[in-house]
């Protein structure tokens, strides 16, 4: 089947058929030029248009298909460059996402080393003030516990849009391998049906 494929390949070019028009093209340019009557030569003539015909019409239809596929592959360019943008932009994110969460922990663990030094220093401190203090203490460490808890939250927010986003690059290229298959495959089994029609 592949060496039939082949032969019919070589001998028809890209496979539409445009060989044999232009030998059928000459032909019916002899027969025009060696036609006896006028009737026979109009029919003759009739013929050579219908097919120049065909012939510009397939020429049009494969320039059609060439510049498609250029529109395509621009396309898919700019998609490309879209997507490496994007995970650069998430890879930024994520760095600016780290630099809050050590940031918080900085400040959280100064805060904490400033009361230890301050519980120290006033060994025996007026209660109302102790108090005022620890209730400060307290909500500054509520604070930054939300703080850090919304750091953490927009991390593992920003985690799961990159992994979607990965997951989405993998699916598409699968896509266009699976469209490129496809394709192959139908120009074989188009190449195959051509190939059983001709005698």
């Amino acid at each position: 089947m592949n060496e039939v494929i082949r032969k019919r390949l070589l001998i028809d070019g890209d496979g539409a058929g445009d060989d044999r028009r232009i030998n059928l093209l000459v032909k019916s340019f002899i027969k025009w030029c060696n036609s006896g009557s006028q009737e026979e030569g109009y029919s003759q003539y009739q013929r050579m248009l219908s097919t120049l015909a065909q012939c510009e019409f397939s020429m049009g239809k494969t320039l059609l298909v060439y510049d498609m596929n250029l529109r395509e592959m621009e396309n898919y360019e700019k998609i490309y460059k879209e997507i490496e943008c994007s995970i650069a932009g998430a890879h930024e994110k994520i760095a600016e996402c780290k630099k809050q969460i050590l940031q918080a922990k900085r400040i959280r663990k100064n805060r904490q080393e400033y009361d230890a030094l301050a519980k120290v220093i006033q060994h025996h401190p007026d209660r109302h003030e102790t108090l005022k203090e620890l209730e400060a203490l307290g909500k500054e460490l509520e604070h930054l516990s939300h703080i850090k808890e919304s750091v953490e939250d927009k991390l593992e927010l920003r985690r799961k849009q990159f992994h979607v986003l990965l997951s989405t690059i993998h699916e598409l290229q699968q896509t266009l391998e699976n469209d490129e298959k496809l394709s192959e495959v139908e120009e074989a089994h188009e190449t195959s049906i051509e190939a059983d029609a001709k005698p």
